[in-house]
């Protein structure tokens, strides 16, 4: 999960798997997504992207990287963080991800 910054290097989400979060290290410092799980569902619960690091799409570029894992493994996906919820709202593709209610 890659994605080229704005002076050509690649950014290159991480998936920590223990700590149940993806990062994305820029210049010294880590934005991140973190989850947790409701059976098979991923609960994605808070989007951090540090102050200095913001304005530049890499909060998208992290949730774009969990879902397309999230899509890859075959979970449902439940947005309790706002930032997540709204991004799948604005790009439907990722609308079939979402767990039914019920």
């Amino acid at each position: 999960m890659s994605a080229p910054e704005r002076d050509g290097s690649v950014m290159v989400v991480q998936h920590r798997v223990q700590e149940c979060r993806f990062e994305l290290p820029v210049e010294g410092v880590v934005a991140r997504v973190d989850y947790a799980w409701d059976g098979d569902a991923v609960i994605f619960t808070h989007t951090f992207v540090p102050p200095q690091l913001r304005g530049r799409g890499i909060a998208e570029q992290l949730v774009r990287g969990a879902l397309a894992w999230a899509e890859s493994e075959k979970h449902s996906v439940v947005p309790v963080c706002s930032y997540v919820d709204v991004f799948i709202r604005r790009n439907p593709e990722y609308q079939p991800l979402l767990r039914s209610a019920g």
